[in-house]
Order: structure tokens, then C-alpha cells, then sequence
């Protein structure tokens, strides 16, 4: 058997349809699942703002397979973590993208990476991959310490001025300037300034987005309501922004040829790539990825650093490790000076990954299968939809200690891990397989970032009478609140 199929065939052969009326097999009608009504199945038991909420209370009830019916379409949600894994690594030959979730994005006028499938992905995964490579990282990292300081003067000026920080609006105009910089070459700068109409397009499309990803019925494509006719103006404002920023870096990377070989960011790579001899890329994969960076990128990483400050902020004792690491790598700098820093920011990064352990901001993620196949022997038809729990508790090893518990300390444990500390055999929060996010290291040099700058300058404490933070299901799993303060840290 080819155990990086998430396929296991009945004849224990790697390849080939699986055999039908096998014993072993459960067909997916048979699963248990929620109790629907006719026609609309368990649609009006779905809060879209806590879709994932109940996919999890279900899994507890029904098992880590189980069926759900949306109007006439059926739906396969797993919560198993190998089978996740093999299905993932299973992309994108055995299976695809959601064909719901690539539709949605692509009538928001975006076509990248994210949306693409087959050849037509391979081509584009290439052009990404170069774009995102550790050495325009580094060269980007000048710019990215730039942002940082902003948000740290932002912050300070607050401070000691005794005003309330919103620290969750903070990390999105962080992560959206950073990102937008990395993606486009431009420097919005929505920490100092909140009129630039291109954040606000971006966020404005994306919420329209997301919330057509839950909507049981897609009216947008039979009625026009106000807002889906102001999303589409937005999305060709964002696109006719777009093609002016690749006529800059175009020029630029004409005044400047030494930039073709060590771009300065994301879209002077791709502009370099696509203007090579022989290239069968157009400007409209540029456009297309250089608005999937953002999406990917902005809401996924502020939600992260959100979720982790709020942990930190209920946990005293791992955020007094936090701020000592940060103290003796950053000393007299206020922010990071180089990303070497980073490599020596082990409980940091082990913080992280306890972070996306309890609150995975991809919570959920969708599939489909290219041909019928079997997952965790079930046989499932091609093109059913497939929904991932990437947090539920069977992903859990059983030998876990505290599996419920914040304890950072777990990832420098080879024995408690089992796998010498190494995450991406316990995490998912980048995905896995050929589809791995090629952003990883981007995300994770801003959260490092802004942990190890919050740590370094300033006392992070919670809110009095603060509750747990909801969980709100979006395109992510986004925090309600984030209830902290930030004080000047004494001496």
C-alpha cells in the first residue's frame, strides 16, 4: 500500500479505483451524521459565524467521519488526523481544491496560485516559489524592520500618552502593510495613515469574500444585491492597482538590472520572471498572485500573532520566558536586526506553534476528490466536497500531556513530541504536501517579529474581567476581541 495515498485500496494496491462491495469499505450515505430537513439538509443548523464550532461539537457526536448535507449537495468531513495528512499530500493529482472555494475567490476577480489546479498550477507554484525564496526574504528584511518600528513608535506614543491601544486593529494594518510591501513593492503605510483606499478595498473584498465561503445558496450569481455590485468595483480598483505597480517595479527593474537577480520583493520576482525569454506567463498571473499573497497572507499571519498574544497574556509564566529570550537577543535594538535573530528565538517559536496547535487560524479546509476514491474507508464519489477539521482532538496524539493546556515547553521535548521537536509532523497550520503555503517563512518572520518587539518594550497584561475570547469563523478563525493592554515595561 502507498501510504502517502490517502487512498488505501481494498487489494492493498498503491493505484486504481477502489474495489466496490468490499467489506471493509462504508459507503458515504451509510455515515452517521446531523438529522436534516428535505431539500435544505442541515443548512439552517450552520452559524456561519461559528461554522466551525459545530463541525467540531459534530465530529465529538458522530466520529471523525461524518456526513452533512447543504441543500442537495453532501458533504464528507473528516477530522482524522492521518487521513487529513495522506489526502493532503495527496494534492493535486488524486485531489483539488474545493471547486465551491476556487469558484467563490474567482468571482471576487482573484486567479492565482491559491485557485489553480493541474499543469496550470505547476506553471504558477514555479513562478511563487521563486518570488518567495530565503533571499528575497533577506532582502526584504530591511523594509519589514521598517514596519515593525512603526508599530512600535505606534504603540509607544499610546502608551505614554495613557491611551488604549487596539491592539487587533494594529497587527491587521501590521501584517497588511507588511505583506502589501512584499507583494506589490508599495509602502501603504496604513499604521500612520487609515485613508489609503486600497487597504480598505482589500479588507472590504475579502469580507465579501468570506462570507459567500458559508452562504448556503449562492444568490450572488442570480441577484445583485448593493454589496456584491460595491465588491465588484472594489476588485477592479484592486486590480487596476495592481497593473500600475507592475509598471513601477517593470521600470525600476529597468533603471536597476541587478534587481532582476536579487529582487527586493515578491513582484519584482514575478515581473523579472515573466519577462524572460521564453516565458509563458502573462501580467495577469502576476496580478492574479500578487492579490492571493495578500489574501493568503494578511488575515491568516495578524490572526496568528492575535491569537498568541492573547495566550501570552493569560499565561504570565510563558510570556516571562518570552520577554527573556526576546531581552538577550534583541538587547539595545528595539526590533529585530537581521533575520539570523530569528534562528535564536527558540521559545518564541516554540510558543508559535503551541498558538496554531489550540487555535489554527485555517480551522477548516476544503477538497474534493479528482476520481472516486476511498478516505479512511469510506468510498467517496468524485467531486464530493471534503471538509477538514484541522484542530479537532483526534489530531491529538493520546499520549499528549495537557493535550487542553498552553504549554509552549512541549516543543522542545523530543520525548513528549516523539519527533525530535520537529512540528510539521504535528502541525498543519501551512497545509502539506506539493500545496505546502510557499509563505511559510514570511508568516513566520512576522510573528517572530512582533512577539520579540511586543516582549522587548512593553508589559503585556489582560484586561480586567476578561473572558475567553470567541472564536469568529470567517475565511479564518479570527478573535472576537483580543482583551490585553500594554503598559511601559518598569525600569
Amino acid at each position: 500500500m502507498d501510504m502517502d495515498s490517502p487512498f488505501p485500496q481494498p487489494d492493498q494496491s498503491s493505484t486504481g479505483p477502489a474495489r466496490q462491495g468490499s467489506s471493509c469499505l462504508h459507503h458515504l450515505a451509510d455515515l452517521p451524521g446531523p438529522k436534516g430537513l428535505p431539500l435544505l439538509g442541515n443548512a439552517l443548523q450552520l452559524d456561519a459565524k461559528r461554522f466551525h464550532a459545530t463541525l467540531e461539537r459534530w465530529a465529538d457526536q458522530y466520529g471523525p467521519c461524518y456526513r452533512m448535507d447543504i441543500l442537495l449537495q453532501r458533504f464528507l468531513v473528516v477530522s482524522d488526523r492521518d487521513a487529513i495528512v495522506r489526502l493532503l499530500r495527496d494534492r493535486p493529482e488524486g485531489m483539488r481544491r474545493s471547486t465551491r472555494t476556487v469558484r467563490v475567490i474567482e468571482e471576487g476577480g482573484t486567479y492565482g496560485l491559491f485557485s489553480a489546479e493541474g499543469e496550470e498550477w505547476r506553471k504558477q507554484r514555479k513562478l511563487v516559489m521563486r518570488a518567495l525564496t530565503p533571499e528575497v526574504l533577506r532582502n526584504f528584511f530591511p523594509t519589514l524592520a521598517v514596519i515593525a518600528r512603526r508599530l512600535q513608535r505606534r504603540w509607544i506614543v499610546a502608551v505614554a500618552a495613557g491611551n488604549p491601544v487596539d491592539v487587533l486593529r494594529d497587527l491587521k494594518a501590521f501584517t497588511l502593510d507588511v505583506t502589501i510591501a512584499l507583494a506589490m513593492g508599495q509602502d501603504i503605510n496604513t499604521l500612520e495613515h487609515e485613508d489609503n483606499p486600497l487597504p480598505r478595498d482589500i479588507e472590504f473584498l475579502f469580507r465579501c469574500i468570506a462570507r459567500r465561503m458559508t452562504s448556503p445558496f449562492p444568490y450572488w450569481r442570480y441577484l445583485r444585491l448593493p454589496a456584491d455590485r460595491a465588491a465588484d468595483a472594489a476588485s477592479g480598483r484592486i486590480r487596476e492597482a495592481v497593473s500600475g505597480f507592475i509598471g513601477q517595479a517593470r521600470r525600476r527593474l529597468e533603471m536597476h538590472p541587478e534587481l532582476r537577480a536579487r529582487p527586493s520583493n515578491m513582484l519584482e520576482a514575478l515581473v523579472a520572471a515573466r519577462d524572460e525569454p521564453g516565458s509563458t506567463l502573462t501580467d495577469e498571473h502576476i496580478i492574479g498572485n500578487a492579490i492571493t499573497m495578500v489574501f493568503a497572507g494578511e488575515d491568516t499571519t495578524s490572526n496568528t500573532i492575535a491569537w498568541l498574544t492573547d495566550l501570552l497574556a493569560r499565561h504570565p509564566e510563558a510570556m516571562a520566558r518570552v520577554t527573556a529570550e526576546a531581552d538577550a537577543i534583541l538587547g539595545e535594538g528595539r526590533v529585530a536586526a537581521s533575520l539570523e535573530q530569528f534562528e535564536d528565538m527558540t521559545f518564541i517559536e516554540a510558543a508559535i506553534h503551541e498558538a496554531m496547535r489550540l487555535k489554527p487560524v485555517a480551522v477548516v479546509m476544503g477538497a474534493e476528490p479528482n476520481q472516486d476514491c476511498t478516505i479512511a474507508d469510506v468510498l467517496v464519489p468524485a467531486g464530493t466536497p471534503v471538509l477538514c477539521l484541522m484542530r479537532h482532538r483526534r489530531e491529538w496524539d493520546p499520549g499528549l500531556a495537557e493535550p487542553d493546556a498552553f504549554r509552549p515547553e512541549r516543543w522542545l521535548s523530543s520525548e513528549e513530541l516523539g519527533y525530535a521537536g520537529d512540528p510539521t509532523r504535528k502541525l498543519l497550520p501551512f497545509g502539506a504536501g506539493p500545496r505546502y503555503c510557499p509563505g511559510r517563512y514570511v508568516a513566520m518572520a512576522q510573528i517572530k517579529m512582533v512577539i520579540a518587539m511586543l516582549a522587548h518594550n512593553f508589559r503585556l497584561t489582560l484586561a480586567d474581567g476578561a473572558a475567553p475570547v470567541e472564536e469568529r469563523f470567517t475565511f479564518t478563525m479570527t478573535p472576537a476581541t483580543l482583551p490585553v493592554v500594554l503598559s511601559a515595561r518598569e525600569g
